[in-house]
Parts: C-alpha cells; sequence; structure tokens
C-alpha cells in the first residue's frame, strides 16, 4: 500500500493551550509554520485520497478507547549526533497514547514507521531544534522553569494533510472521535434535561 509523507495521524491539544506551546516554538522550531503543535501517532500515512474509506474503520477502534488526560509537565530531548538536539514535552499518560497508537496500528500495520526508532514508538510534543550541548543544558533549565504544567483531555484524533509543496502546512482533514466515558455520557444527558 501507498505511504506518503504529506499526511499524518496525530493528537493535537485544543487551542485554548496552544499559547505557551507556540511561544516556545516560534522560539525554537523551524518546522513551527509546517505543523500545529501536535503528538504523532502515524506517519508516513496514506494518501488523502482513501481518507474517507480509512475514517470508518478508525472511527470503529477509536469509539473502543475512552477520552484521557494528558499533562505536558517535563522537557526532554533526543540526540541526533554531531550534537543536534530535537527538544519536546514529554506526555504524562504516555501508556495510554501508546495504546491508542497500537490500536490504530492494527488497521494499517504498514505505516509502522513511528514505531521503527530504536526506542520504539515514543509519544512527545516537539517544540524545537537546539545546537551544541551547553546550549541544550541551558535552554532546558530555563524552559523548565518557566513552564507552567498543562493538562487537556485527548476526545480525538485527526487526520491532517498538506499540500506536496514542501512549504506547504499540514491542516486538520478528518476528526476523529474516541469514547466518551460512561460517567461524562450520564452527566451530560443529565445536564441536558
Amino acid at each position: 500500500m501507498t505511504k506518503v509523507h504529506s499526511t499524518a495521524v496525530v493528537i493535537i491539544p485544543p487551542k485554548e493551550v496552544w499559547g505557551e506551546i507556540q511561544d516556545i516554538r516560534k522560539k525554537y522550531d523551524r518546522h513551527i509554520h509546517r505543523w500545529m503543535p501536535h503528538i504523532t501517532l502515524l506517519y508516513p500515512f496514506r494518501p488523502q485520497s482513501e481518507f474517507n474509506n480509512l475514517k470508518s474503520l478508525f472511527l470503529t477502534t477509536c469509539k473502543k478507547i475512552e477520552i484521557f488526560d494528558i499533562f505536558l509537565k517535563k522537557f526532554k530531548y533526543f540526540h541526533h549526533g554531531k550534537q543536534k538536539y530535537t527538544l519536546y514535552l514529554d506526555p504524562e499518560s504516555e501508556t495510554l497514547i501508546a495504546y491508542l497508537q497500537h490500536k490504530i496500528l492494527e488497521i494499517i500495520p504498514d505505516c509502522n514507521d513511528v514505531t521503527l526508532y530504536r526506542t520504539g514508538f515514543l509519544p512527545h510534543l516537539s517544540v524545537g531544534q537546539i545546537e551544541g550541548k551547553d546550549n541544550l543544558k541551558v535552554n532546558l533549565k530555563n524552559l523548565q522553569i518557566n513552564w507552567n504544567p498543562l493538562k487537556f483531555k485527548i476526545t480525538s484524533i485527526y487526520f491532517i494533510a498538506r499540500e506536496k509543496d514542501k512549504l506547504s502546512e499540514f491542516k486538520i482533514k478528518k476528526e476523529i472521535s474516541l469514547k466518551l466515558d460512561s460517567c461524562k455520557k450520564n452527566n451530560a444527558i443529565f445536564n441536558s434535561s
């Protein structure tokens, strides 16, 4: 099957928590204009022409996975060699994200590129790139000291796509909702009557 680098499946934090994340990305992330804040689940993914067919398969799986909370408290980094690093926010609820990723990967097992890294699939929200070990240590410390931890609910995952032009930005094309847990469902019914 065909995979393309112009599509992905991601978790996107709600817009109301983007402010602090985007402030950091403006300073450090050369990809800020291409990607919204996100946690990658599958990339590369299928061409956009397959989204409608895939959406129903994803809905069947996702309606069995309850909404969950994510906490962004701590900054970490990936080392790429030659003193090049990627800074990221390490989401707590990592096991829930990994479970979600595992379940959707069962639908399209060949879209497993993010699981092929030495560490396997590691949920993260990238905030930038940095060079130099000393520079990394100073900036990581400053980011952590000035960070106000964020908590938000994951209620959906998204199919995103961009034009094939390398400068084009990713946009949401499909939203797939997770299962509303039974307590919240009962509250919603009670509050609407």
